[in-house]
C-alpha cells in the first residue's frame, strides 16, 4: 500500500484568503526587520571576533568534560570541536576551542588564555597547545559584509535565472518568496537570540536553494498548464498547478523535516543552530512557494501565448524556456 500524505485530485483554492496570507507575510517581515534593528542578532565568534586554541592530547576527547572545565571561567560563547584527520597517529586527539571576544578587550587576554590552559591541563596534564590564533573586530566586520554579499548575490542569480527560464513576472514572484524566507529566518534568530554565525549563513543559502527548487517545480507546471489551457482563468490555472504538485511538495518537505528533526534532537549543540535554521527554512519555504510566489504571480499576470513576445517585439526573457535544466 502506497503512503499518501495528500489525497489524490485535490482541489483546494489557495487564493481564497490570499489577501490575508499576503498581509500576514508582509506583517511578519516588518516585525522581523523591526526586531533585527531593535534587538539585533546574537552573533557568534565568526562575527564578533575571538580566539581559537588548538589542543593535542593522548587521551580520548570528552567535549562535555572540556566544557565543564571551562564553565567556571565565564567566557561566554565557547565552541569546542574535535578535529579528525586520517593522517593523525592513533594516540593524537586534537580539538579546536573557540572563545568569543571578551567585553572591552580587543582579543582574549594572555591571562584568560592561561586560565583556559590550566583548566584543561587539570583534565590531562600532558595536554599541549600548539597554536593560539585571534580574530579581531576588523576581520569579523569583513566576514559580515561577505556573508551579506553572498546572500544578495544568490538572490540576484535566482532573479536572473528565473527571468531567463520563464518571464519577469515569475522572477519577481520567486525572488519575493526568497526574500520572505531570508527575512523571516533572520527575524526568528533575532527573537530567540540563537547564536548567529557562518553556519547559519550556510543554512540561509541552503534555504534559498530549497525554496527555489520548490517554486520552480510549481512554476514549471504553471507554464505547462498555461500552454494547455489557453482560455482558462489564470487563478484556476495556478490552483490546478499547485494542486497537481502538492503531493510532491508535501512529501519532499515531510521527509526532509524527519531527517532535520532527528538531527536537531540527536545531533548535539554544535549543529543545533544550523539544523533549526533549516527546519524553519523548510517550513517557510514551502509556505512561500504557494502563498507568496504564486499569489504575486497572480497579481502581476502573465501572457498566455508563449509563442509570441510581449507587445509584438523584443525577447520576453523566455528564450531559454524550453530548456529542461
Amino acid at each position: 500500500m502506497r503512503l499518501k500524505l495528500v489525497p489524490a485530485n485535490t482541489k483546494f483554492d489557495y487564493f481564497r484568503l490570499s489577501l490575508f496570507t499576503l498581509g500576514a507575510s508582509g506583517l511578519a517581515m516588518v516585525l522581523a526587520i523591526v526586531m533585527f534593528f531593535i534587538v539585533g542578532l546574537n552573533y557568534g565568534i565568526d562575527f564578533r571576533g575571538g580566539t581559537t586554541i588548538r589542543t593535542e592530547s593522548t587521551q580520548t576527547v570528552d567535549v562535555g568534560a572540556y566544557r565543564d572545565a571551562l564553565a567556571p571561567l565565564s567566557l561566554g560563547d565557547v565552541s569546542i570541536t574535535e578535529v579528525f584527520d586520517p593522517n593523525f597517529p592513533d594516540d593524537k586527539n586534537v580539538t579546536q576551542i573557540r572563545i568569543e571576544q571578551q567585553e572591552g578587550d580587543e582579543a582574549v587576554t594572555s591571562d584568560t588564555i592561561g586560565a583556559v590552559k590550566a583548566a584543561l591541563q587539570a583534565l590531562d596534564s600532558n595536554m599541549s597547545f600548539p597554536s593560539v590564533e585571534s580574530v579581531g573586530p576588523k576581520v569579523s566586520g569583513e566576514l559580515i559584509q561577505t556573508a551579506v554579499l553572498a546572500v544578495f548575490l544568490a538572490i540576484g542569480a535566482v532573479l536572473f535565472y528565473i527571468w531567463l527560464r520563464f518571464e519577469w513576472q515569475f522572477s519577481v514572484g520567486a525572488v519575493a518568496a526568497l526574500v520572505h524566507d531570508v527575512v523571516l529566518t533572520i527575524g526568528i534568530f533575532s527573537v530567540l537570540q540563537i547564536k548567529f554565525d557562518l553556519a547559519i549563513i550556510a543554512a540561509i543559502l541552503t534555504i534559498v536553494g530549497y525554496s527555489l527548487n520548490d517554486t520552480v517545480v510549481v512554476f514549471d507546471r504553471v507554464r505547462e498548464n498555461l500552454r494547455k489551457f489557453k482560455t482558462t482563468d489564470l487563478k484556476d490555472v495556478l490552483n490546478m498547478s499547485i494542486n497537481e504538485t502538492l503531493s510532491r511538495t508535501v512529501m519532499t518537505s515531510v521527509t526532509t523535516l524527519i531527517a532535520l528533526i532527528s538531527l536537531f534532537i540527536l545531533g548535539g549543540d554544535v549543529i543545533r543552530g544550523f539544523v533549526f535554521a533549516m527546519i524553519w527554512g523548510v517550513v517557510v519555504g514551502t509556505y512561500s512557494s504557494v502563498f507568496v510566489a504564486s499569489a504575486i504571480l497572480l497579481r502581476l499576470g502573465v501572457k498566455r501565448d508563449w509563442t509570441k513576445s510581449d507587445n509584438g517585439g523584443g525577447a520576453a526573457g523566455t528564450q531559454y524556456a524550453n530548456i529542461d535544466a
